[in-house]
């Protein structure tokens, strides 16, 4: 029986493609939804560079992060939604 080949993982990234966001709701939950969305993709950033406690992921650090990475630079409410999802995921 031949061995499978490797699965790579480090492909290049690209984004899915985005779809509308359903009508009909109030404004603050479009409000939140996109902060939620923002603050996984930072959270994400952060571990993939190496930080990986809430302790280490000041707001500086977050809005350096969300530079690189090329996204607006993320209010005090979302950089604690990111150390929110970071203390959570543990």
């Amino acid at each position: 029986m031949p061995a499978a080949a490797p699965v790579l993982f480090d492909l290049p990234y690209s984004p899915l493609a985005r779809k509308p966001l359903p009508a009909g709701r109030p404004r603050e939950w479009y409000i939140t939804h996109n902060r939620r969305l923002k603050a996984m993709r930072l959270a994400i950033a952060l571990l993939d560079s190496g930080v990986y406690l809430p302790n280490q992921a000041h707001n500086n650090r977050i809005r350096s992060t969300a530079e690189l990475i090329g996204i607006r630079p993320p209010s005090d409410t979302t950089c604690h939604m990111v150390r929110a999802l970071m203390r959570y995921c543990r």
